[in-house]
C-alpha cells in the first residue's frame, strides 16, 4: 500500500502534528512549508524533514504531494486551500474553514470541481469528551436529545496581531461543531446578539464592539435548537471549551472549572464522571498523542494547545480520520459542506448581530 505523501503548511501550530504524520502507518511526512526560513529550517532539522518549502506557490508544484495539512493564519485559509484543490492536492485546514461566506462557497466549488477530499480539522469534535457523548447518545443512554448548548471563552490579548479585535463569532467552530455533530443535522438558521464592550483600540480592525457574542440555531429537519456563546476580549474568565447536551434520559454539562469532573444528570440526581481516553480507536503506534503533546515540555508546545488543556486528546484522532478518508476512497467528518454550514453559522452570527439579532437563513450550498 502505498503511503499519502503529507506536506504540513505553517509550523507553528503545524507542527504539533508533524511526528503524528510520522508514526501513522498510512503516511509519509513528505514535506514541510513555512516562510521563515530559520523556522523551516530549525524545524525540518528537528523533525529530520529534508523536502522544505518557503512558498506555497512552490510546494503546489511538486507532484510527489498528496495532500497539505494548512496551519497558516485564518486570513489565508481560504485563498490556499483553494490552491491546493486546484493544484489537485487533498486538504486538511485548520479551523475556521474562511472567512467569508462567498469563501466557503468557493471551497465547496473547488472540492466538486477538483474530485478531491476536503476536511476542516475541527478539534471538539475529536475531543474525548466528545466522543464520550456521542458513544453514550448513539447507545441510546441520552433518549432523545431535547436541547444542546455550547461555550468557547478565551483570552486573545498577547496573540498574534490580526486576532485583535476579531468577532467571536467569527471563531465559533469549536462550539457550533459538537453540537452539530452531535445533532447529527445541519444548521438551518440562526439569530444573534451582541453584548457588552471591548477596548476602543480593538474595534477598528474589523468594526465589531462586542465582547461576547450569544447565537441561537436551528438545525434543519430537526425540533432541537441550539444556543453557543463566544468572547474573546476583555471577558474575566478562564479559558472554556464546552458543550451541555440534555436528554430524555440523561444530559451531560461540561464542567465549570477546567480539570473538574462534568456531570451526568439522570432524571434529577446529579454525578460526577471521568471521561475516558479513547486512543483505543486509533492505531497503536499514535495512541499516546492523545495524552501529550508532541514536545517534550509546555514551554515548547503552542500555546493553544497550553490553553485549551491538549485540545481534548484530538489531534491524533484528526489525522487518522483525514488518512482513513484518502485511503478509504470516501468523506471525512467534517467534509466541505459540513464545514461550511459550522463555519457560516459563525459568520451569519455575527451579521445578526450588527442587525439587532435578526434571523438568517443558512445558504444552502452548507447542505444541499
Amino acid at each position: 500500500m502505498k503511503k499519502i505523501n503529507i506536506a504540513i503548511v505553517g509550523l507553528g501550530f503545524g507542527a504539533e502534528f508533524i511526528p503524528i504524520y510520522q508514526k501513522h502507518p498510512l503516511a509519509n511526512m513528505y514535506a514541510i512549508c513555512q516562510r521563515d526560513e530559520a523556522k523551516l529550517n530549525a524545524i525540518g532539522d528537528a523533525f529530520n524533514i529534508e523536502k522544505r518549502y518557503s512558498n506555497f506557490d512552490e510546494l503546489l508544484k511538486d507532484a510527489n504531494v498528496d495532500a497539505v495539512h494548512i496551519n497558516t493564519p485564518i486570513q489565508s485559509h481560504a485563498e490556499q486551500t483553494i490552491k491546493a484543490l486546484n493544484a489537485g492536492k487533498h486538504v486538511a485546514c485548520t479551523v475556521p474553514m474562511a472567512t467569508t461566506v462567498e469563501e466557503c462557497r468557493l471551497i465547496c466549488e473547488a472540492v466538486q470541481k477538483s474530485g478531491k477530499t476536503y476536511m476542516m480539522m475541527e478539534t471538539v469534535v475529536y475531543s474525548r469528551e466528545y466522543l464520550f457523548v456521542k458513544e453514550m447518545f448513539d447507545k441510546g443512554e441520552l433518549g432523545k436529545i431535547q436541547f444542546v448548548r455550547a461555550s468557547h471563552q478565551q483570552e486573545m490579548a498577547g496573540w498574534p496581531g490580526y486576532w485583535e479585535g476579531l468577532p467571536p463569532m467569527h471563531y465559533a467552530t469549536h462550539c457550533v461543531g459538537p453540537i452539530v455533530g452531535l445533532i447529527g443535522k445541519e444548521a438551518s438558521h440562526v439569530s444573534c446578539v451582541g453584548s457588552g464592550r471591548i477596548d476602543e483600540n480593538l474595534i477598528p480592525k474589523y468594526n465589531s464592539p462586542y465582547a461576547v457574542e450569544s447565537c441561537h440555531i436551528q438545525f434543519r429537519n430537526s425540533d432541537v435548537a441550539g444556543e453557543v456563546t463566544r468572547s474573546l476580549f476583555n471577558t474575566a474568565r478562564q479559558y472554556r471549551e464546552s458543550f451541555d447536551v440534555y436528554g430524555s434520559k440523561k444530559s451531560f454539562e461540561w464542567s465549570l472549572v477546567e480539570h473538574e469532573q462534568p456531570v451526568i444528570h439522570t432524571g434529577e440526581t446529579p454525578s460526577r464522571v471521568s471521561v475516558p481516553d479513547y486512543a483505543h480507536l486509533l492505531p497503536k503506534e499514535i495512541q499516546s498523542f492523545t495524552m501529550q503533546g508532541v514536545y517534550d515540555s509546555d514551554s515548547n508546545q503552542h500555546l493553544s494547545f497550553i490553553q485549551g488543556s491538549g485540545h481534548g486528546g484530538s489531534h491524533p484522532h484528526l489525522v487518522n480520520e483525514f488518512l482513513n478518508a484518502l485511503n478509504e476512497n470516501r468523506a471525512p467528518f467534517p467534509n466541505a459542506k459540513q464545514s461550511a454550514n459550522i463555519t457560516c453559522v459563525g459568520i451569519l452570527a455575527h451579521e445578526s448581530a450588527l442587525q439587532g439579532g435578526v434571523r438568517l437563513d443558512m445558504p444552502t450550498f452548507t447542505f444541499e
